[in-house]
């Protein structure tokens, strides 16, 4: 695979992306603690088909870290300007995790640019927030201690490599199932100024700006219209919650699966059945 590596200038953020492959335009939308290389198993074999842009998001990466702009709509607003920057009208998008969150404002915002979207390992932040029972407090305590000012930079920045080191752990299902490779590229860009900031502020962004705008869509009846994909984990939180019901109340047409020894990183617990799924999806 001739694989490119690229900065831009969109949005006055200087990003930077990774671009592999030729045909019709696939976006690959990374999460948290991670940055565009969680694609690194599934870029290749998809670029077969697509030519495939996975950009670091706003603070995370290679790509800026400004002080503001980390609420979902701003953030989408950087990656539709990337895609218009490469001459893209219409583009399919898949994002994991943030990038997922990051996907569906992109989706709702701009239906008449994303004409395909799958979201991998989530559900939407509105409907997450409305199940905050003690089961899903319990597995997402790092949104209510991430929202806090200052302390996870504070706590976080005297051991990065541990402090993240619990996620890819606990979140596998096989426990160390991802390239140590890959954990050593997350922790160098997590240690970079400014870096753990920015992902935090990332979470911060939920209230007000993404919660509010959530809310007043919702009641508006505003829904993605184009075809959705959903993708999690058998045996993470969500293979405990009715997510695919979950996303048809936010979703016209939407399909879903649940990948079978699978935690939360999809793309690289599981490759070969994440690109299997997106294919078909894509390639209808």
């Amino acid at each position: 695979m001739n694989r490119l590596e690229s900065m831009a200038t969109v949005n006055d953020l200087r990003m930077h992306y990774l671009r592999a492959g030729d045909g019709p335009p696939l976006f690959l939308l990374h999460g948290w603690p991670q940055t565009s290389h969680c694609w690194h198993q599934v870029m290749a074999p998809l670029a077969e088909t697509h030519t495939v842009i996975a950009p670091d998001l706003r603070g995370y990466g290679r790509t800026d870290k400004p002080k503001s702009g980390y609420d979902k709509r701003t953030m989408a607003a950087d990656v539709a300007a990337l895609a218009e920057h490469l001459g893209y009208e219409r583009v399919a998008v898949a994002g994991h995790d943030r990038g997922g969150r990051v996907a569906h404002r992109w989706a709702l915002d701009r239906p008449d640019q994303v004409e395909r979207l799958a979201v991998l390992d989530i559900a939407p932040t509105r409907a997450m927030w409305q199940r905050l029972d003690t089961g899903v407090a319990k597995a997402y305590w790092h949104w209510l201690f991430h929202l806090q000012p200052d302390l996870p930079e504070l706590l976080a920045g005297q051991n990065i490599a541990g402090y993240l080191g619990y996620f890819y752990e606990r979140w596998t299902y096989q426990r160390h199932t991802l390239d140590p490779d890959a954990v050593a590229e997350y922790v160098r860009a997590f240690s970079q100024p400014g870096a753990l900031r920015a992902g935090f502020d990332d979470y911060r962004a939920s209230f007000p700006d993404d919660a509010g705008l959530d809310d007043a869509d919702f009641a508006a009846g505003k829904r993605l219209t184009q075809p959705v994909l959903a993708l999690w984990g058998a045996n993470g939180l969500l293979g405990t919650l009715p997510t695919l019901e979950i996303w048809r109340e936010y979703a016209t047409d939407v399909i879903g699966v649940a990948l079978a020894e699978c935690g939360h990183f999809l793309p690289e617990e599981q490759p070969g059945e994440v690109v299997s799924h997106l294919r078909k999806f894509l390639n209808p």
